[in-house]
């Protein structure tokens, strides 16, 4: 009997290595999306770690170009079958930039990772999901969604059209038995990456651990209808709110 089957739009080092291995972990398969199947190494590692009878397989796909992510999702169910939960997890460079400092070309960039991508990620999955009545897509984002900046423009631009297309999916197609989140992740991740950043400054208790923060995630996909939550915050206990 086949798996149920978890697709991960952008899984990495960081958070997306804890979803593929949670969702391994509670039988799902995991198909893993990115440009590189280097990129995805890691993750593909911890889902099988996590449970060697998933079938964990990488599909490449480049989030900006919107036609190849919905080349991978179509290659991904008919090779391991419908969807069930599917995370868009890509992120590109937090890039400081005064306002006037952007270029046309970062702009459009930053709308086709952020909301382009996500948008054919989740038109390759919806209708599937409706027809069936059920399923999660999951978005992760961050509190730039709410906020401008005067530093990271370009951030917050991206995060507050993903969280308009959050919004619009999840009061479209609520109703036809689809849970449409949007995570807002207030805080750093502990995370390779930001480890090498901090240097030895880095503080693990100042860092939300992507473990944890994972489980947040199938927390939202188990929802009972009459509960959802379609917008989700998450910060360590030690984080200075933001917003």
């Amino acid at each position: 009997m086949p798996q149920t089957l978890c697709a991960i739009v952008g899984a990495g080092e960081g958070l997306g290595h804890s979803l593929a291995a949670k969702f391994a972990r509670e039988g799902f398969d995991i198909a893993l999306i990115s440009r590189s199947e280097q990129g995805s190494r890691v993750a593909a590692q911890a889902a099988a770690g996590a449970n060697a009878a998933a079938n964990v397989k990488f599909f490449a796909a480049d989030a900006t170009q919107p036609e190849t992510i919905e080349q991978a999702l179509a290659k991904v169910a008919r090779e391991m079958g419908a969807v069930e939960v599917l995370i868009y997890n890509a992120r590109g460079s937090f890039t400081s930039r005064e306002p006037l400092e952007m270029t046309y070309a970062e702009l459009d960039e930053i709308y086709r990772l952020e909301v382009v991508g996500a948008f054919a990620a989740a038109k390759s999955v919806l209708p599937a999901m409706r027809e069936r009545g059920r399923g999660s897509v999951l978005f992760s984002s961050a509190t730039a969604a709410l906020r401008g900046s005067a530093t990271h423009p370009l951030y917050a631009i991206g995060k507050f059209g993903l969280r308009a297309l959050s919004q619009s999916l999840a009061k479209a197609y609520s109703k036809d038995g689809v849970h449409i989140v949007h995570v807002r992740l207030d805080c750093d991740l502990d995370m390779p990456m930001m480890r090498e950043y901090y240097g030895d400054k880095f503080n693990p208790e100042k860092m939300a651990n992507t473990d944890d923060v994972a489980e947040s995630y199938w927390w939202a996909h188990q929802q009972p209808k009459s509960a959802w939550s379609n917008e989700i915050e998450l910060r360590p206990y030690t984080e200075v709110w933001t917003c």
